[in-house]
């Protein structure tokens, strides 16, 4: 799984912009935690068999590092911080938001905009 670092604020601009053009994933981990570690574990093991590489960008925020772009992503998309967190990005707003072992790749899946409207 090739993830892209999400280590400022400033990059949360560019990623709704972006959201626009393609849905992007949000993956916010806590490297303190072994239940965000097995969740993690199993986004990596099972991405490539889902059909979303290449329908989803995902980005990977390690809140440890970088908390304050973790509450900032809580703040701009209106999604109660939790860890570990899948967000999915879709025309600038969130379509997807769950948690701990309620993270499913088919849900996401699911949850991908229909000729660019969101199915929630």
């Amino acid at each position: 799984m090739n993830w892209f670092e999400l280590t400022e604020a400033g990059q949360l601009e560019a990623i709704r912009a972006e959201s626009h053009q393609q849905p992007v994933m949000i993956f916010k981990h806590s490297t303190r935690c072994s239940i965000s570690r097995a969740v993690l574990d199993r986004v990596e093991r099972n991405w490539n068999t889902t059909g979303l590489p290449g329908a989803v960008k995902p980005y990977f925020l390690d809140l440890i590092a970088y908390r304050s772009v973790s509450n900032q992503v809580a703040a701009e998309f209106d999604v109660e911080h939790e860890s570990p967190q899948a967000i999915v990005i879709c025309q600038g707003k969130p379509v997807y938001a769950q948690s701990h072992f309620g993270i499913d790749l088919n849900e996401i899946k699911q949850a991908l905009p229909v000729n660019g409207a969101s199915k929630n």
